[in-house]
């Protein structure tokens, strides 16, 4: 969703003036988490994946709310890059391991950080509170219904915290919105959202393996290509819905609060024809409790839309715009937008499955025009947030109990649109 100056202009000083009174997040300048030192010392914490994804949040660990004691990934490449990462956060030395099990026997760690691919997400995580570690687990839940619940049902079981890794939750834009515009009802009845995450490019990676005779088959992918490449194969992923989707997914239900009752969609293999198994172009339409609905499209051959959430209400129209970029207009009144211009598309679309930029782990922020700040913030939040529960019991701002009903229904799209079907979204319990 591309806007003029002039309409950018009037949605972000309407969005201000909403949340000017929301306590501790008025101005969007003051961190969703507490800061500095807690009660009993930084959290020992280990990593499971140091990928792309898991050196972004290696890169904004708070040595004040976290010790990183030891990494783990089953590519030695990548722990060399993880190094890089730790020490400019000031750590220059942690243990590296192949196995996560042994470096859960062997370390003196109270807490887990698992940034791998989907598929592994479940057994990783409930080994891991069983053995009485706390866990942050990077979203979605688990590549089934059933791996979501087994991680909930350990969670419980064993008294462990259980994050998922739903940024946003941690990010003061969102907070703001939701507890100034949201809850205030400023929007009015809010029958339909729209969310949509477009990329032009191939989500395909390229890269040599660590060595030439390197063998991943141990760990469970065919060869190299497909450790490389698992979000493009069924077995490891579910493509878009999952690593997009379900970010905005948990978003709609946040502010719905609610969860789809049903979901219907299609997709295709449309441009990248190379032996993907997952849909390049994905559109689904999650119908909600009361008449309402939120429709999803993710491309893979224009960027112009970016990725943003937008919620229509019968007074007014809120939109969320690259995790830093908040709007509000009003419904038919003066601050309402008019014309057909539009502004250039921003810079670059994320490439990555993840809605990270992995250039940023180096701690690059990116730009904002909202006041939401560096994109990266709600990472650091979000791991001492999730540090600061385990030390003195705050609780956690999105928790297994809220991830898992994106998770629900972002696998039932992926089925949805696999049966060409209209499915039923399971009820997701809550607590």
């Amino acid at each position: 969703m591309n806007l003029t100056p002039d309409q950018q202009a009037v949605g972000r000083r309407n969005f201000l003036k909403a949340v000017a009174g929301v306590p501790a997040l008025a101005g969007l300048g003051v961190a969703a988490a507490a800061r500095g030192p807690i009660g009993g010392g930084p959290v020992r914490v280990g990593f499971i994946g140091v990928g792309g994804e898991g050196r972004v949040l290696l890169a904004q660990v708070d040595p004040a709310f976290a010790d990183v004691k030891a990494l783990c990934d089953i590519n030695p490449s990548q722990l060399l890059r993880a190094d890089e990462v730790l020490a400019k956060t000031g750590k220059l030395k942690a243990a590296h391991y192949a196995d996560y099990k042994e470096m859960l026997a062997r370390e003196d760690i109270e807490g887990v950080i698992i940034a791998t691919p989907l598929w592994a997400h479940a057994d990783q995580t409930v080994t891991c509170l069983e053995a009485g570690k706390h866990v942050l687990c990077e979203k979605m839940m688990a590549w089934d219904v059933e791996g979501c619940e087994r991680m909930r049902q350990a969670a419980r079981r064993t008294g462990r915290v259980l994050e998922i890794g739903y940024q946003r939750f941690y990010s003061a834009m969102y907070q703001a919105a939701y507890q100034g515009i949201i809850k205030a009802g400023t929007l009015g009845d809010i029958y339909t959202a729209r969310i949509a995450w477009h990329r032009n490019g191939n989500w395909r990676r390229a890269g040599d393996p660590p060595t030439p005779a390197y063998d991943p088959s141990p760990w469970g992918y065919k060869d190299w290509e497909h450790l490389l490449n698992w979000r493009l194969y069924k077995q490891y992923s579910r493509g878009l819905l999952a690593e997009l989707a379900s970010h905005q997914v948990n978003i709609v239900n946040w502010f719905f609060g609610a969860v789809p009752e049903f979901v219907h969609g299609s997709g295709s293999v449309a441009r990248f024809k190379d032996g993907r198994e997952v849909d390049d172009h994905v559109y689904a339409t999650f119908e909600y409790p009361g008449g309402r609905t939120a429709t999803f499209s993710s491309i893979e051959s224009n960027a112009f839309d970016h990725f943003y959430e937008a919620f229509f209400g019968t007074r007014g129209t809120l939109v969320l715009r690259g995790e830093t970029e908040a709007y509000l207009f009003e419904e038919g009144g003066g601050a309402r937008p008019t014309g057909i211009e539009v502004s250039a598309a921003s810079s670059g679309p994320v490439l990555e499955a993840s809605e990270s930029r992995v250039a940023d782990a180096a701690g690059r922020s990116t730009s904002a025009t909202s006041g939401g700040g560096d994109r990266l913030a709600s990472y650091r939040h979000q791991i001492s947030g999730f540090c600061s529960t385990i030390r003195t019991g705050t609780p956690l701002r999105c928790g297994p109990d809220k991830a898992i009903g994106s998770a629900v229904a972002c696998i039932r799209a992926y089925e949805a649109i696999e049966q060409k079907a209209r499915l039923t979204v399971a009820p997701v319990e809550r607590t």
